[in-house]
């Protein structure tokens, strides 16, 4: 979500506009601006994971596997199974990779359906206003979306199956979390939680270091939309 914010100041930077008062900038205009931000934005957060090792070449989203099975991975890696974990590993990450794409008309249509209260939220938020904004409506559709991919991906395994047979006896036995025993489940919910990651890192950069050109006029954007 790269230069969200200096891109919006940029939208409204002409000469012209540097001369409005805060009264004569409309919620609107505003929200049309941040709009249009936040759509190119998001879309550079879905080109960076939505890549060969977007997830498996970055360790701050590189998908693992879930906590509540290290022991079992740990058993596989000394009885000579270390090759099969680790194919299971990058599988995982590569069923990400595949789904995340599937983000980008998600994005759209809730930057779209965004009222005008929604924007002044985000404007006037905290370091993560877009992100928990982005959460809260697109987390249940992008699931919807992402799954189907991430089972396609992970049939390509055999082992996955023999995992989620082996997890949903150990859930039983509270021996392995409920929300880990199915594989496709726990990448689908990685796979959500990296891309919201990235997007707010981006917005947290954006908004403690807006481009120098571009902070009077946020101000004033700022300042409006708290005052409506």
């Amino acid at each position: 979500m790269r230069r969200i914010f200096a891109f919006f100041g940029l939208l409204v930077l002409p000469a012209a506009a540097l001369a409005l008062g805060i009264e004569d900038l409309s919620n609107r205009d505003a929200a049309a601006g941040l709009k249009e931000a936040l759509t190119k934005g998001a879309g550079e957060a879905v080109n960076r994971l939505g890549v060969e090792n977007g997830f498996f070449g970055d360790g701050r989203v590189k998908i693992l596997m879930p906590e509540s099975m290290k022991k079992t991975e740990n058993l596989m890696r000394r009885l000579g199974m270390g090759k099969q974990a680790d194919e299971l590993i990058l599988r995982m990450n590569r069923a990400a990779e595949a789904a995340v794409p599937e983000a980008r008309a998600v994005f759209v249509d809730s930057i779209k359906a965004m009222s005008v209260a929604d924007a002044r939220s985000i404007l006037s938020g905290g370091d993560d206003a877009a992100t928990q904004y982005f959460r809260r409506t697109m987390s249940d559709p992008l699931a919807q979306r992402f799954h189907p991919i991430v089972v396609r991906a992970m049939d390509k395994v055999r082992l996955a199956e023999s995992w989620d047979r082996f997890a949903s006896r150990a859930s039983r036995l509270g021996w392995v979390k409920p929300e880990d025993a199915n594989l496709e489940d726990y990448v689908t919910r990685r796979a959500l939680d990296g891309l919201f990651l990235m997007i707010a890192e981006e917005e947290k950069r954006i908004r403690a270091n807006p481009a120098q050109e571009a902070s009077s006029i946020l101000r004033k954007v700022f300042g409006a939309l708290i005052q409506h």
